[in-house]
């Protein structure tokens, strides 16, 4: 083989087809594709987004199954930023064609994807996420008789430093300046105000206080490690059967588990009513497994007898209940305890430690969601959405093909392939040799 010289770049103006580089496709992205078009994905979101278009001639848009397939990437590909999806997206072939892209056409702009997240209501994304969980109760993966509920942590996009006084409109700086002019300092230097918000007495930063100008949904909290941070809350509903999540919402992250826990439920039971033959009912209630910050006397009061037979954890008691008269609380919370301190509790309480926590490591962390480049509640819990809808249909695929995501896809695939090529060695040196072990080994390897 002679030497390859590099030379310099020509652009022809004209390029046969067949001359065009091809993709060999990616295993996984490719058994998606057939999923979604088996199913009709993209009749499906085109016919549930043509009201919100004009009916007249005009510039053809982005086709909504292209939106949401990119979104679906950036849950597989954990890409938290829209500007990061369109870079991957034009650098792979194979993405290119899981998005259904003409050779001519270009990758959407991240622009484009705000405008279009913008103009389709959260009611579309809810409807997507919902077709999803179609597909994965056909398959045997919902069944919504046994449920574990959690809550995490986001870092909204907006900075502590930029947060201003409701009453005065100060930033934090401003009102330390304030602050030291009042105890006589004309002039005060930057380490004069560290050293003064330092000493001072009563220092905090209350939501009712502070706000950010840039994103005011966002509110002030500690983060799950440890730092304090504007932010949201996202909370799963989790099927403990299968792993598949039946409700994520987004709530402000000053809001306690116990003051979001009815709207979450309340999400679950919509979609299985959606979804399943048989949702649970005060016939037939399911089991709601949660941890010590769901636990409440009024919660557990409303929850008894009711669609959701409880087994949330009870914290410690620092001393004997004052119920105050409150039979129907005191019976809840009896009732809750005794089913908590069963075999099955303790059983179930193991599996939603696992599985739910489970769902936050793979969305939040790996999916690239734990910090948000979008602002707005509304605009994240429609990013949200469509993110575990991704979720959801990598659990599909692991139940159709072994593997939940692309790179487990390929590195499984690898695996199995060394594996037969090695077989395939052995065999060839073992019928090469004339040895009767030889063919004894044979024999046991098949």
């Amino acid at each position: 083989m002679g030497l390859g010289k590099q030379s310099p770049r020509k652009i022809p103006l004209a390029v046969p087809y067949d001359k065009i580089p091809q993709s060999q496709g990616h295993p996984f992205y490719d058994r998606l594709q057939s999923i979604l078009n088996k199913n009709g994905f993209d009749r499906y979101v085109e016919k549930l987004c043509e009201p919100l278009y004009a009916q007249g001639k005009g510039r053809p848009s982005i086709p909504p199954g292209r939106y949401f397939r990119m979104h679906i990437i950036g849950y597989f590909e954990g890409i938290d930023s829209e500007r990061g999806l369109e870079w991957r997206c034009s650098d792979s072939l194979s993405l290119r064609n899981f998005l259904k892209l003409e050779v001519t056409e270009s990758v959407p702009d991240h622009s484009s994807l705000s405008r279009i997240r913008s103009r389709f209501p959260l009611e579309i994304h809810d409807q997507v996420f919902t077709w999803v969980l179609n597909k994965l109760e056909k398959a045997g993966l919902v069944s919504g008789r046994c449920i574990g509920i959690d809550s995490s942590t986001m870092e909204a996009n907006a900075a502590m430093k930029t947060i201003k006084r409701r009453d005065t409109g100060e930033n934090y700086r401003q009102m330390l300046e304030r602050m030291a002019k009042e105890s006589g300092i004309e002039t005060p230097k930057y380490e004069d105000l560290i050293r003064m918000d330092k000493k001072r007495k009563g220092k905090k930063l209350s939501n009712e206080d502070w706000e950010s100008p840039t994103d005011p949904d966002s509110k002030v909290g500690k983060m799950k490690d440890g730092r304090t941070r504007m932010g949201y809350k996202p909370e799963h509903t989790v099927d403990l059967d299968s792993g598949a999540i039946l409700a994520a919402e987004v709530h402000p992250l000053d809001k306690g588990d116990t003051k979001t826990l009815n709207n979450t439920l309340e999400t679950t039971i919509k979609n299985l009513k959606k979804t399943t033959d048989t949702p649970p009912c005060e016939d037939d209630p399911a089991e709601l497994s949660a941890d010590k910050g769901y636990h409440s006397r009024e919660i557990l009061k409303n929850l008894d007898d009711s669609t959701w037979k409880t087994r949330i954890a009870e914290p410690k008691p620092k001393g004997l209940y004052d119920w105050k008269g409150d039979h129907e609380a005191r019976r809840a919370v009896y009732n809750n305890r005794k089913r908590t301190s069963s075999e099955i509790g303790k059983h179930v309480s193991r599996l939603r430690m696992e599985i739910v926590e489970r769902s936050f490591q793979h969305i939040l962390d790996r999916g690239g969601m734990r910090r948000v480049w979008l602002r707005g509640r509304e605009n994240v819990q429609k990013r949200y959405l469509i993110h575990v809808a991704g979720y959801n249909l990598g659990l599909l695929m692991r139940k159709l093909m072994g593997y939940g995501t692309p790179k487990g896809a390929a590195q499984g695939l690898g695996i199995a392939i060394s594996i037969n090529l090695g077989l395939i060695s052995v065999f060839i040196f073992i019928f090469q040799s004339s040895d009767e072990d030889s063919f004894i080994l044979a024999a046991f390897i098949g």
